[in-house]
Formats: structure tokens, C-alpha cells, sequence
């Protein structure tokens, strides 16, 4: 049994929950603005699970939460003290899309790229729209939502991304990190021409 959180005085932090099993897990947690921040997972149950990292986290946000090569899932925080807090899952049909909307507007193209899900062979698809932030791509196969994959546009790096929504054979992805200004605004001129 791990034991529960405490304030600095020594009180427990008041949290209902079942029991949590020990882990020792690498992920990230990702903000509503997109941002990411790297957090060790300290202890696990069906409802949440405690972290340790240095997002500025505060109650009653809403996150999600992606372990490597484990997906994603909604979560809420709950409580946070020195570097550590507790989340709680948010089902899946209770999520709200507002945590994937768009971060900006995003440019209509007819571009191709090569898209790779983990474990999986490199295959083209076309790009429907596109941001700095993210895509939306015609699917050859169906990814699941919360499914890490790497795109890769001809000249650029490859971006690894998220799958946020599937409908079909299309599927939003966001990107871990949004392109410069700059590589965005060539990338668009080149595809435009």
C-alpha cells in the first residue's frame, strides 16, 4: 500500500481513491496550451494515478496524459504539492474536444507526406489542412486516438505527433512541438507552388 500524499505540516492531502500500485513509469503530460512538460509516474489505479514533474500544474486542470508506447489519456488534476501531483482520468466520453482545438487557423493544401506509426512500415498519405501546430491527413491505415506517430514532409524533419480524433479515414494530429514561423510559412509556399 502507498502511502498518501502529505502537505508540508504533515496532514494528508484530502483525496478519495482506491489503491494505487507503485510504478515507475516515463511519460509527459501535455497542457491546454499545447505545451509538454516530462513527468515520472509514481503510482497507478483504474481512476488516476501520482506524478512527479515540474509543470506549473494547478487544480482543476485538465490535461492528458501520455505514456510512451501506452497512448494518452484525459485526466484532471486533483492536487499538487512540491513537485508532485495527483490526477484523475477523465473517461473518454466525458472528455471535452476543447482540449483539442485548434491552436490557429489552418491552411488549406493538397500535400503529400510519409507518416510512420510506431512498429509499423513508412507509407505516403495526402494533408488536408495544416498548421504549425498540426494536420489532418486521408488514412491508409487507422491509427488509434492517443497513438504516437512521425510524419515527415519532403526537406523537413520528421515531426512526431499525436493522433487527437479519427473520423473514417481521416485523422487530426498535433504536433509534440509546433514549427518555427519561419519553416511553417516556407513550408506553405512551397506546397502552394
Amino acid at each position: 500500500m502507498s502511502s498518501s500524499p502529505e502537505f508540508q505540516d504533515g496532514t494528508p492531502v484530502p483525496v478519495d481513491r482506491s489503491e494505487r500500485r507503485v510504478v515507475t513509469m516515463r511519460g509527459y503530460v501535455i497542457l491546454e496550451d499545447g505545451t509538454h512538460h516530462q513527468i515520472s509516474l509514481l503510482d497507478l489505479s483504474y481512476e488516476g494515478c501520482g506524478v512527479e514533474t515540474d509543470a506549473a500544474l494547478t487544480v482543476g486542470d485538465q490535461v492528458k496524459l501520455s505514456v510512451l508506447s501506452r497512448g494518452a489519456v484525459g485526466a484532471e488534476v486533483r492536487w499538487v504539492r512540491d513537485g508532485k501531483a495527483g490526477l484523475a482520468f477523465i473517461p473518454p466520453e466525458e472528455e471535452e474536444r476543447k482540449f483539442w482545438e485548434r491552436k490557429a487557423e489552418r491552411v488549406a493544401t493538397a500535400a503529400e507526406v510519409t507518416m510512420r506509426r510506431r512498429g509499423q512500415t513508412n507509407y505516403r498519405l495526402s494533408v488536408n489542412d495544416l498548421s504549425a501546430h498540426g494536420c489532418k491527413v486521408e488514412l491508409v491505415e487507422r491509427p488509434a486516438v492517443g497513438e504516437r506517430v512521425s510524419i515527415k514532409f519532403d526537406g523537413l524533419e520528421t515531426l512526431d505527433a499525436e493522433v487527437c480524433w479519427v473520423d473514417g479515414f481521416t485523422a487530426g494530429l498535433q504536433f509534440d512541438r509546433p514549427m518555427h514561423p519561419a519553416v511553417f510559412e516556407l513550408l506553405v509556399e512551397r506546397l502552394k507552388g
